[in-house]
């Protein structure tokens, strides 16, 4: 199989180009940077989800593609969010379709259905919220909507997938900034902390992935509907953070504030940034203050119904080879 994953460069993506790769396929990446480590046979496509041309061509002659390449962030420029995420979708959208691809496998995230309030074992019935704290779950949500009304037409099938929170070695986000700020003492426990949160070993992201593209096909009900993603088991996500701390032998977590507090500090700090155009994203937002103090976690019954999904890695394994990762960083 010919396929295409933009974000190739990303943490998702060069995982999910290497499983490909690995399971046979015939593997091309698009990417806005120049990427070494892939192996030779992997065609590396360099330019942005923005050029409408650029993208159509990497379509080109492909039977699948995974769009994971998104603009990602608790804070940034409102315009470059919509065209990255909304317009760089709608261009992926389109060049499937005039290039004739047969399976458009789209990532998407459970923040654009989080409405600031606990979300306790959520199925993909849930409602978009009519409000968004952060352009990221806004724009996220506006790409999926286009990539699952664009099903069955013009011979492209597909699907939306919601990896929550994706965790592992190489992880360049959530991770490095847990350890970052623990170091300088910045870390803040926000809320009660008895908030449980979905999180996905990697593996089983890109397993997930490859498995849904696997069973998209005409009379699949995986064709045109969303799918959340994880490893099955929530953590009580403060209790998770102050493990890894012990693991890594860095200061405890002694730091807390309400929930509350977080929302204001956030508003206080959204406002400041803005009204200053400062640089950078604010410590929290009101956003971040919802996503580290509520619960939210989310039913994948769909997913193992589907496509027979289930995690490769247990949590337990996946931890290990975060902690062994850490102490030798991976190169790339």
């Amino acid at each position: 199989m010919k396929v295409l994953v933009t974000g190739g460069g990303g943490f998702l993506g060069r995982h999910l180009a290497l499983r490909l790769h690995q399971a046979g396929c015939q593997v091309s990446i698009l990417g806005r940077r120049k990427y070494t480590g892939f192996p030779a046979e992997i065609e590396i496509f360099q330019a942005d989800l923005r050029d409408r041309e650029a993208v159509s061509q990497a379509c080109a002659g492909k039977e699948a593609v995974f769009h994971a390449g998104a603009l990602t962030g608790i804070w940034g420029d409102k315009k470059e969010f919509y065209e990255v995420n909304v317009v760089g979708t709608r261009n992926v959208i389109d060049g499937c379709q005039q290039q004739r691809v047969k399976k458009l496998i789209y990532t998407s995230s459970p923040s654009v259905i989080h409405d600031q309030t606990d979300q306790i074992n959520v199925d993909e019935t849930a409602p978009y919220p009519t409000h968004y704290l952060s352009e990221y779950p806004r724009t996220k949500a506006l790409a999926e909507k286009m990539v699952l009304a664009a099903n069955g037409l013009k011979g492209l099938l597909t699907v939306s997938l919601r990896p929550h929170l994706i965790w592992g070695p190489g992880d360049p986000h959530l991770v490095p900034r847990i350890v970052e700020q623990a170091r300088k003492g910045q870390l803040v426990q926000v809320g009660d902390g008895k908030n449980q949160v979905d999180i996905i070993y990697i593996d089983n992201a890109v397993e997930a992935h490859w498995l849904a593209c696997q069973a998209l096909c005409e009379g699949s009900p995986v064709a045109g509907r969303c799918y959340f993603l994880s490893d099955g088991e929530p953590v009580l996500l403060w209790q998770w953070i102050r493990e890894l701390l012990t693991a890594l032998k860095l200061p405890p977590l002694q730091k807390k504030i309400s929930y509350r507090t977080g929302k204001w500090i956030g508003l206080l700090l959204e406002t400041v940034h803005r009204l200053f155009r400062l640089p950078g994203e604010p410590r929290m937002t009101r956003f971040l203050a919802a996503q580290l103090a509520t619960s939210h976690y989310f039913s994948i019954a769909r997913a193992r119904q589907d496509f027979n999904y289930k995690p490769v890695v247990p949590p337990g394994e996946g931890m290990r080879r975060l902690l062994k990762s850490l102490a030798a960083p991976p190169e790339y």
